[in-house]
């Protein structure tokens, strides 16, 4: 088992990493920016290091700082959870050449899947259904551009290949925008991402968001854990999930199931996945991979009894799976709402001081959060302050709780997006039907 784990992370996604830890009896070491000393897992952490002032770029995007403080605390290996430097190839590099292990996937995985473009060239020899696209990058040639969007046929949809988190990505409806958006996604991949190279594919028109996760040991073995719906969603950000994804067929589900497993042993892939597919009309497209823990993990977790950060971290101290496909059993139904710290009405970010912080309870209802009474939510870091989940037999009880779990949460002193989470639930057409990635846009104008 691994002796010292440094968490190069934050919020609540650093704290699940610790609890995990700690339940495997390893050390912890948290790195932390210096307005983020009061946090919980700062504080239960066995050693602590400030890696430097808020802003990101100059802490938890810090690689030489994170590194020197692995150095110093005699750190066996790094977990990144997710965002910041989780799926950064380079980081996981410069670890593993450090002599550190890098709780994730091998480096050359992490870059082959981060690249957008490579992604589907791969996924697309291995067999996997993918959307009708350029397979390749876009020419700087006007001409080859428009006829690619006719042959494809419009709408299409325009992405960088560096792209992630919704960014990097326009929508195309007629032949006269084509250029213009294109130019506009250059820009925007060069600034956000440090490479302007784009793509275009088909952009289909009612898909919902579904996500595969699997664990693979890196020594020829994976299984999967079933699938996620993430449809809903706010500008490409999720921000409601729930698992399993309700109103598919089983049978649809295991077939892309079992093949993102045999995907996973031909890339030998370690550690923690997830394959993220559009559907619509029956089929299933894939679109990215992402060699991370999910933000919606728990979700997976409360439908199989399996912790997933707890496997990460068996699988990177060089364990084989002890898990077998055939040992996972699903049961119930789990939904989880993404609480942030922002304007219900305006969406802008809401920091500030958390006067009063009451979490919900009752039966089935698991809260992940960082936040405490007196906390102040930071402005240089992501909104999300919590994410709670309820979980029952089955998806009307689900959704009853969580309705019930909501009205119990008090955070005073920030508003959140709780409001909206409300709307979704005791809207009919979520109740009683499949929803697709379009379907919050069109709700939050009612």
């Amino acid at each position: 088992m691994l002796q010292k784990v440094l968490i190069a992370n934050r919020g609540e996604i650093a704290l699940r990493i610790l609890r995990a830890c700690k339940e495997l009896g390893i050390k912890t070491v948290a790195v932390h920016s210096n307005v983020d000393k009061d946090l919980i897992h700062i504080k239960l952490a066995d050693e602590s290091v400030c890696i430097g002032p808020p802003p990101a770029l100059n802490s938890y995007l810090n690689i030489p700082a994170i590194i020197s403080a692995a150095e110093i605390t005699n750190t066996t290996a790094v977990h990144p959870g997710y965002g910041f430097l989780a799926e950064n190839a380079d980081f996981a590099e410069q670890l593993e050449n450090s002599g550190f292990i890098f709780i994730g996937p091998k480096p050359q995985t992490i870059r082959k899947m981060g690249d957008k473009i490579t992604a589907i060239k791969t996924m697309k020899s291995l067999g996997m259904p993918c959307i009708p696209g350029s397979n390749g990058p876009l020419s700087e040639k006007i001409h080859d551009n428009l006829m690619l969007a006719e042959k494809i046929g419009y709408p299409v949809l325009i992405k960088a290949s560096g792209g992630g988190g919704g960014r990097g990505m326009r929508a195309v409806f007629h032949e006269n925008e084509l250029m213009d958006k294109i130019e506009l996604t250059r820009a925007e991949a060069q600034a956000a991402f440090g490479d302007n190279t784009l793509y275009m594919e088909k952009f289909l028109d009612h898909p919902r968001h579904i996500e595969f996760q699997i664990l693979g040991d890196g020594q020829g073995h994976a299984v999967y854990l079933g699938e996620r719906d993430c449809s809903l969603q706010r500008r490409h950000q999720k921000i409601l999930e729930e698992a399993p994804a309700p109103f598919l067929k089983p049978d649809e589900c295991k077939k892309i199931s079992e093949l993102c497993v045999k995907v996973a042993i031909k890339m030998n892939y370690r550690g923690a996945g997830t394959f993220e597919f559009l559907y619509q009309d029956g089929k299933f497209y894939f679109i990215e991979m992402n060699t991370r823990i999910q933000v919606e993990h728990g979700v997976t977790e409360m439908i199989t009894g399996i912790d997933i950060v707890k496997e990460q971290l068996n699988i990177a101290s060089g364990k084989k799976l002890s898990i077998k496909q055939k040992d996972i059993k699903y049961s119930g139904h789990a939904i989880e709402c993404r609480i942030n710290a922002e304007d219900p009405e305006t969406f802008l970010p809401s920091p500030g001081r958390i006067a009063l912080f009451h979490a919900p309870g009752g039966p089935g209802i698991r809260v992940d959060s960082y936040v405490y009474s007196s906390y102040k939510v930071q402005p240089y870091y992501d909104s999300l302050i919590a994410k709670i989940i309820a979980y029952a037999p089955d998806r009307n009880t689900a959704i009853a709780r969580m309705i019930n779990a909501l009205e119990e949460t008090i955070v005073d002193g920030v508003k959140t997006n709780i409001p909206i989470h409300q709307k979704i639930l005791k809207d009919r057409q979520f109740q009683t039907g499949a929803v697709g990635v379009h379907y919050l846009s069109k709700l939050l104008q009612k």
